[in-house]
């Protein structure tokens, strides 16, 4: 029976079929006895009908122009097919060679099948899609902290990689990973039939598949696809390789590939191999070393030099070879060639994972400072890519966290009762806002809760240099409505315990109906005391006094625009004049470095740059302000001068000893803090330009916020351990 088509088929009308062309089918169900319908044998065929008139109307429109193309084809070949038909037993034969096909039909088998192979690899072709979304491990990266001097800090996120654009990533580092994996790269159609071929042979007879791959289906197993070694997965990634390389350019392709390869070390993308292996950027790669890093893609577990012995043999043998193989395809030159003669040993461990404990308070600062000032959603931060260098010196935390650590051990040691609940925050600001150093907790792992950032502890008498500039800077009014008088550090003020405080109508009354007053340490009395003398020996009763002379509302936006969170004052009363807000460790340096900075004052900072894959992200970096005058500040830094030279004149610098003056910028000042209900022992000083706060507390964190009674574990006042961390952290202070 002969095929005849019609001249005027049109494929484009027949293949696609509308379901509102078809005709209706009767309806021929039957009602039973229980009024409920029976479907006669065509009505149960319907539904089949219509999942076909479906499929036709999804793959018409694609395999429309492959029927046109074809129709001609089978026209001819129809006439044909009768000859080709096998008849079995073959006449005019005997014995069993009747039943062996004759050559014409073998020839036809062969053809047949090459033809339906070719017809379903372009039905295949038409009908894969590449997919919209790329795997989760294709598009997230990390983010990666620096210390201040551009070294790694640490990282966050599942995924270790970093995109590079192609333009950042030198020719060199480029070819040597083409050379090793697909030289023939930007030539190839996305596919390498020889690759599948061998692919699917051994998949087939060996259960695995191998090599072969094009760097474009290596890319597409990397973002859309897994990591199935099955031959449904390897047939897909190939028609996607195939439309893939039709739609993108070449060196999109290159981009994609080398920012989303596995290195190993954790590392995903060229970026961070180089970081890993070489502690630097993948611009500072030579061809040598670029060399080592596209053995790694052939397996990093095989290609570690310092993972076993036998995979440095491998990758000195890997390296060697893609050098010379660069030379042949004429990406390196000979004499270029002839400079590699040493293998690049790589380094011994993954910079980018030497994290500590402390660390991770740090992120946690820097992190919430950069989505802040950087405007980033907390999605987008999570999405990772960031580059966040932070104003941590390394060698500054190394000794803060050093001397709490020994202050902990010991007070373990001598009281493990009291300081199992003992808490030491502490901090190291730059009169510029730069925030150097924190220490935390022991372990975030364990204590999320961070010390130095804590506002829960009062200042105590170390907020009394804030009290002080208030009153150098606006003077006092001894009565309501009479005039500014002047404030010196030769002001003589009460300086004996317990004193009553007083308002120009009388002694002031707290709400338990008592006279308030302050307290002395040692309920210790001095009679009349200059205010620079006061603030040097720490004397509480005076500074209570000028608080109310100067006006707690003074005093209070004094300390703010010194540093001082408005969300750590309490009630306005003459307490607050002995430290009854409850700054943090960070937020205390911050104040003192106002003093240090000649009474400008810059907001805290723990970032100074943040970079999205490279490309600079917007920052609002704080500026400084004034907070008073430059002679309050010389003034301040004078008294805490003496108050620092009075407590450890051993440790005073012998500069500052020979100094006709104390209290100039950039000498040793310090104080220290205690209160009133013995729940916090701090020390605040600052030499040269860095200011430190440290305090110690007790809280149990099981139970509570509220302080609890140090019981000596911040030992004496004179030699307290406050200062014992402080000057470990400020050593040297000349």
């Amino acid at each position: 029976m002969q095929l005849k088509v019609p001249a005027s088929f049109k494929a484009d009308e027949t293949m696609q079929l509308r379901v509102s062309d078809i005709p209706a089918l009767p309806d021929t169900s039957e009602e039973g006895a229980d009024g409920k319908a029976r479907s006669s044998k065509n009505r149960r065929k319907a539904p089949r009908l219509s999942l076909f008139v479906r499929v036709c109307a999804v793959l018409g429109p694609r395999l429309a122009p492959l029927v046109a193309a074809l129709t001609p084809y089978v026209a001819r070949v129809t006439p044909y097919a009768r000859k080709l038909r096998p008849l079995y037993p073959r006449p005019g034969r005997t014995d069993w060679r009747r039943w062996i096909p004759s050559w014409r039909q073998w020839l036809g088998g062969v053809l047949a099948s090459i033809g339906l192979s070719s017809v379903l690899l372009v039905v295949a072709y038409a009908a894969t899609d590449i997919p919209d979304n790329l795997n989760s491990y294709a598009t997230q990266q990390d983010n990666v902290y620096f210390w201040a001097d551009g070294t790694p800090m640490a990282r966050t996120g599942w995924v270790q990689r970093q995109a590079m654009p192609l333009k950042d990533i030198p020719e060199d580092v480029r070819w040597a990973v083409l050379a090793a994996e697909n030289a023939s790269f930007y030539s190839d159609p996305g596919i390498s039939f020889k690759g599948l071929s061998r692919a699917l042979f051994r998949t087939i007879g060996q259960g695995d598949t191998q090599g072969g791959s094009t760097i474009t289906q290596q890319y597409v197993k990397n973002v859309y696809l897994n990591q199935n070694q099955t031959v449904s997965r390897k047939f897909t990634e190939a028609m996607i390789a195939l439309k893939l390389d039709n739609q993108m350019s070449k060196d999109d392709i290159l981009e994609g590939y080398l920012n989303t390869s596995w290195f190993g070390r954790g590392t995903y993308g060229i970026q961070r191999a180089a970081q890993a292996y070489y502690g630097k950027d993948v611009s500072e790669l030579n061809a040598s070393e670029a060399a080592f890093l596209a053995s790694l893609l052939k397996g990093a577990g095989l290609y570690d030099p310092t993972l076993a012995p036998a995979n440095r043999a491998r990758a000195v043998e890997r390296w060697s070879w893609t050098l010379d193989r660069m030379v042949d395809i004429g990406k390196l030159s000979k004499a270029e060639r002839a400079k590699y003669t040493k293998f690049p040993e790589p380094l011994k461990s993954n910079p980018l994972y030497d994290t500590g404990e402390q660390s991770d308070y740090l992120v946690e600062l820097a992190s919430q400072y950069a989505k802040k000032a950087g405007n980033i959603s907390d999605k987008d931060y999570d999405l990772g890519g960031y580059q966040i260098y932070t104003t941590f010196d390394k060698n500054r935390e190394t000794q803060l966290t050093d001397a709490v650590t020994k202050a902990r051990k010991n007070a373990l040691k001598d009281d493990a009762k009291n300081a199992k609940d003992a808490h030491f925050g502490a901090s190291s600001v730059a009169s510029d806002g730069r925030i150097l150093a924190v220490y935390g907790g022991p372990d975030h792992r364990t204590q999320g809760y961070n010390e130095s950032n804590a506002g829960t502890v009062p200042a105590g008498s170390a907020f009394q240099p804030f009290v002080y500039a208030a009153g150098l800077e606006h003077g006092i009014h001894k009565t309501r409505d009479g005039a500014t008088e002047t404030v010196t550090g030769q002001t003589l003020y009460n300086g004996d315990d317990a004193v009553p405080v007083t308002t120009p109508e009388g002694p002031y009354w707290d709400r338990s109906g008592k006279k308030a007053a302050a307290k002395n340490d040692g309920g210790r009395s001095y009679g009349r005391i200059s205010l620079h003398r006061a603030l040097a020996l720490s004397v509480n009763t005076p500074f209570m006094q000028l608080g109310m002379d100067t006006g707690l509302d003074v005093v209070r936006s004094t300390a703010e625009r010194s540093g001082l969170l408005p969300s750590s004052f309490g009630a306005q009363v003459p307490a607050l004049s002995t430290g009854s807000a409850t700054p943090s460790a960070i937020r205390m340096a911050s104040g003192y470095s106002t003093f240090a900075a000649g009474g400008k004052h810059t907001e805290p900072y723990s970032v100074r740059l943040v970079t999205k894959n490279g490309t600079k992200v917007a920052l609002e970096t704080p500026t400084a302000s004034r907070a008073f005058g430059a002679e309050v500040a010389e003034e301040v830094n004078s008294a805490l001068a003496d108050s620092f030279r009075t407590a450890h004149p051993e440790d005073v610098p012998a500069s500052q000893r020979q100094s006709g003056r104390t209290g100039s910028l950039g000498q040793v000042t310090g104080k220290a803090g205690t209160t009133q209900n013995d729940t916090a022992a701090w020390y605040v000083g600052s030499a040269k330009t860095v200011s430190t706060a440290v305090v110690v507390y007790r809280i149990d964190l099981g139970k509570s916020l509220e302080p609890l009674p140090l019981k000596g574990i911040a030992g004496p006042t004179d030699d307290s351990v406050p200062y014992r961390i402080w000057s470990g952290a400020m050593s040297p202070l000349g």
